[in-house]
Parts: structure tokens; sequence; C-alpha cells
């Protein structure tokens, strides 16, 4: 018989699909419609979990599941999981660390030179035949150069240092604050986030931060200024979406670019109404070749510890 696998979220790629369907019994658990009774009955039968950064999956949960011996993240979130009960009871957990790292660079870039530049609001201008009616070169106002800012990123992991290299390629110069800082990283460490705003052109939250909560607020925004720039790829809970709402309708700063919200998916009207955004649906990590890469990862999670190893991305074991 194979092994059974309880899967929390879809994956969409179909070669990974496939590839789990031959190997193991998967039961799809958003597809059951009484979730609760399911799993008092075939708790005790799952050998693995696989589920998604922010289902993560309860202590309850896996209480119900004695003989599961992997919880396979299709992500790097892991505060939706209790680590600390999984590692008393010697249970990995991993996640898909480095999958999304080039994808999550390459937005953050993107989403900073989409709001220099105006790119939605000049596409949205075009579409909508405005262009015709106000041929005249004011009808849009000018934008801003991206090339040669100063660039102040927020957690130098895997991602911030992408995003370095990408903005150092621009002419940017970088300066960086984290817990500590970095040997290995040719570019200035600021330690306090507000002198690190006050000496940018354009904030870059990068950081996993996992237990941080509202760090960019009025007063980081204030520092970062009127001709400022703010964008997240990290956690939408790293800012005050008040404070940000507020200090784009003020002027207080230029604009921002989110990928990530506070509470998901829904987003604050006042964010979706300015020009000064650009937004994205949490979709960093969302191309074919990042997805096929976390839907391997997870794969090898899931076959290493069924074959009674130590998994290469476990978190906790």
């Amino acid at each position: 018989m194979k092994p059974q696998v309880l899967q929390l979220n879809p994956i969409l790629i179909p070669a990974i699909n496939d590839e789990l369907a031959s190997l193991y019994q998967v039961h799809k658990f958003f597809e059951i419609a009484d979730q609760p009774a399911w799993l008092r009955e075939h708790g005790a039968s799952i050998s693995a979990v696989i589920t998604g950064g922010h289902t993560g999956i309860s202590r309850g949960m896996l209480e119900q599941m004695p003989n599961v011996k992997v919880v396979a993240v299709n992500g790097v979130g892991t505060d939706a999981v209790d680590l600390a009960y999984c590692r008393s009871r010697h249970l990995p957990v991993t996640a898909t660390l480095g999958a999304l790292t080039e994808d999550v660079a390459d937005l953050a870039i993107g989403l900073l030179i989409a709001a220099c530049r105006n790119l939605c609001a000049g596409d949205r201008f075009v579409r909508d035949g405005l262009w015709e009616l106000n041929p005249q070169p004011s009808a849009i106002p000018l934008a801003r150069r991206f090339s040669g800012m100063r660039v102040g990123i927020v957690g130098m992991g895997r991602v911030g240092r992408a995003v370095a290299v990408r903005a150092a390629a621009f002419g940017c110069p970088i300066r960086y604050t984290d817990l500590r800082a970095m040997d290995d990283v040719p570019h200035e460490f600021v330690p306090a986030l507000l002198d690190l705003a006050a000496a940018s052109d354009a904030l870059v939250l990068c950081a996993a931060a996992d237990k941080a909560e509202g760090i960019i607020n009025a007063a980081v925004l204030d520092a970062l200024g009127p001709r400022g720039f703010l964008v997240n790829v990290a956690r939408g809970r790293l800012v005050n979406e008040a404070d940000l709402t507020q200090a784009l309708a003020d002027g207080r700063i230029a604009g921002a670019g989110l990928d990530v919200f506070v509470d998901e998916p829904r987003v604050p009207q006042a964010l979706r109404n300015t020009d000064r955004t650009t937004l994205q649906a949490h979709r960093a990590s969302a191309t074919w070749e990042t997805r096929h890469a976390m839907g391997q990862m997870v794969l090898d999670s899931v076959a290493q510890a069924l074959a009674g190893e130590r998994p290469a991305m476990s978190l906790t074991t």
C-alpha cells in the first residue's frame, strides 16, 4: 500500500501532482467536506503532510496524526506551524528555502521601477483612451528616475542580497539594516531602521521577520520623505497600513509597490484607489520555474523523511 499523504493546499504544477499521485495515496484535504470527521477517522494513517506557508498546520491537527513523519511546507513561511511542538516530537518541518529568491527579487525591482515611472497609471491612461483626449505632454505627471536611487534594504538575507545585486546594476548605492552587520556584504550597514529610511530614496522590505509587526510606521515613512518609495515583498504585517495609507494621501511619501498585505486577500480600499500604489496579489514567486522548483523540493522532503532520512530542508530536526 502506498504511504498516505495529506495535502492541505493545491499545487498548480501538473507534473508535481502526477509525481505525488504515482508515489503516494494523496488525500486533498481542501476537497473534503467534513474535515474534522475525516481527520478523526484517518489521521493515524497519515505519513506526511504537504501544506502552504499561509495555511501551515495547527498543533491540534498534528496531535491527531501520531505517525506523521514530515510537514513539507510549499513555501518559505513557517509562522503558521508550531515549530516548538514539532521539535518536541522530532518532527521535520521543511520549507522551499532558496527556490523563490530570484523571482521575489525580480518582482521587488519591477515594483520599484513601476512605482517610480508610474507604469500602471500610464497603462490605464492609454487603455482608457485618455491619451487621445489629452495629447499634451503635461497630461501625465513627470516620473522619477530609478537608476542611481539610494536603495535601503530591510533584511539582507537571500532575497535582500538578490535585490542588492539587481539594484547595484542600475547604479544604485545600497545600504541595509538587519539584526547585525554581515561580514560578506559590501554595502553599508545602518543599525537603525529610521536612519536607513532617512538615507534612502527607496526602502525595500525583504525581511522574513515572522514575529515583527508594524515596523514601517508613520515615523519611518516621514523619514523616507515625500520623494521616497516603499516596496514590500516580505510580510504584509511589517507595514502599518493605516500609517501608509495616510502618508500616501498626504503626499508624505511618493509611492509604494506592494505584493503583500496585512489581511490578504482584503486590501484597504484607499490603497486600491490611489495612483500612488502599484499592487500585486502576493505573486512574487508565481512563475512556472519557481513553482516547479518548489514542488520538487516538497517531493524531495517527503521522500527523504519516509526513507528514514533527515530531510535536507528541515528546520526543526
